[in-house]
């Protein structure tokens, strides 16, 4: 299930995502949200719904960044430790991180920090593409070749996020508006 979308345009990351729910062959369009702010952050989740919601909700996401923790002048390494360690006590406290062979498992989101784009994998890996734009869920592939044909174009980043979760609706059983689009907040 799902799409979710961002791209980072001028220092400002745009995100969006779809509304579907899916068991199985059942599809709900929910009314909740996947893509949401929390404090300097802007996410965007697939993998479970649950899961968004402990984000959402119970999240309280580290310092924001160049305010006080060092590390903070290198933004990957603030995300894959600082920011990646919040989320896993957060998934923890909440019951939803797995742990097998004292490896542990949470979710795929992607979140908006310091004007830069970044993609948090079931693993904790912290991935930024080379881009400046990313996709996850199940119409990732679509969304991603959707993006990379408007990467040339004068076109409004919203615009070519929205033409993005189009092109996955259109063509991936697992994505159905509406879209939810939303910025990074600043400051």
């Amino acid at each position: 299930m799902t799409a979710i979308v961002g791209l980072v345009h001028q220092g400002t990351v745009h995100l969006g995502g779809d509304s579907a729910g899916i068991s199985g062959w059942s599809l709900t369009v929910r009314a909740d949200a996947k893509v949401f702010t929390v404090g300097p952050y802007v996410l965007g989740f697939t993998s479970s719904f649950r899961m968004g919601q402990l984000l959402r909700y119970s999240f309280t996401p580290p310092k924001p960044l160049g305010q006080g923790v060092e590390e903070t002048k290198d933004v990957p390494r603030f995300m894959a430790t600082h920011f990646v360690d919040a989320v896993r006590e957060t998934l923890k406290a909440g019951g939803w991180l797995k742990k097998d062979s004292e490896r542990e498992d949470g979710g795929t989101f992607l979140v908006g920090a310091a004007g830069r784009l970044f993609e948090v994998h079931d693993d904790f890996q912290v991935a930024e593409s080379a881009d400046g734009y990313a996709a996850v869920g199940c119409g990732y592939e679509i969304a991603l070749g959707a993006l990379h044909a408007t990467a040339r174009s004068r076109m409004a980043p919203q615009k070519r996020v929205r033409l993005a979760l189009e092109a996955a609706e259109r063509l991936s059983a697992g994505v159905r508006g509406p879209f939810t689009i939303l910025e990074a907040p600043h400051g």
